[in-house]
């Protein structure tokens, strides 16, 4: 997930010290990473990727900016979206192998959970930022799971993305919120950068003759007139929505189709 300016579950004084202040694009050390789970959370755990506790990351020299602590999607959510792909991704008839897409890696969490629950799975992002790119490629190294980290805008090397006759294709879309989250109004998928359903046509027209199945990050309190644009753009959907916050703050998942129906 490209993580730049995502809302995430952080107290307003800690996205203000982590994403715009001093330590937003400095490594954190073990200390700083408990803390801030601590602090912000009651929980010096909290910032669990990979199926680690920082304790277990951080030995096994993987390393976070201050921002990507702040806005990666943990554990628990990245988790449950792995599960959900997986369960869809085993209705394709005559399945056979998957190429699983991520437009905006940032840490790569959520696309390493989807490789881990969709068998016969390969992974490849891109992420735009090069301090971001650079820290996330020597994360992977130390994974379980192989994914081919590209550096650039997937807009543009979307036509270098080759893929074999026998893969269908899934495409976690989790691009920037920016402005497009009003905690009155919900988060509004037409305003995201770039929109939610820019990216779905794009994908879709690249790949027309592949059955596609997108799963899309999103917020408990959605416009709703976005959300019926972003479904009338997909043969089938399914919204899901986690409950590991208090109730109105949760993230969640809407899963679609084109080119084939579960």
């Amino acid at each position: 997930m490209n993580e730049r300016s995502k809302e995430s579950e952080t107290p307003l004084h800690d996205r203000a010290l982590l994403l715009h202040g001093a330590k937003r694009n400095q490594l954190l050390t073990f200390e700083e990473v408990r803390r801030y789970g601590s602090d912000s959370f009651s929980d010096p755990d909290f910032v669990r990727l990979y199926g680690m506790k920082p304790a277990e990351w951080y030995a096994r020299g993987v390393r976070l900016l201050g921002r990507t602590a702040v806005e990666c999607t943990r554990d628990a959510v990245a988790d449950r979206i792995g599960q959900d792909v997986a369960a869809v991704a085993a209705s394709l008839p005559a399945p056979g192998r998957w190429i699983v897409v991520d437009p905006f890696a940032g840490s790569c969490n959520t696309l390493y959970w989807i490789l881990r629950h969709v068998p016969r799975s390969r992974g490849i992002a891109f992420e735009f930022d090069p301090q971001v790119f650079q820290l996330t490629k020597q994360n992977l190294a130390a994974l379980d799971r192989a994914i081919d980290l590209k550096c650039g805008d997937y807009g543009v090397m979307l036509g270098q993305l080759h893929t074999a006759p026998d893969e269908a294709m899934i495409v976690f879309v989790a691009p920037p919120w920016g402005t497009a989250l009003n905690e009155m109004e919900g988060l509004d998928l037409r305003r995201t950068e770039p929109p939610i359903t820019k990216i779905i046509a794009e994908f879709g027209d690249a790949f027309a003759a592949r059955g596609i199945l997108f799963a899309v990050q999103v917020y408990e309190k959605l416009d709703e007139e976005s959300l019926a644009e972003v479904q009338g753009k997909l043969d089938w959907s399914d919204l899901k929505i986690y409950d590991f916050n208090a109730a109105g703050r949760n993230h969640g998942v809407l899963l679609g189709t084109r080119g084939w129906t579960p």
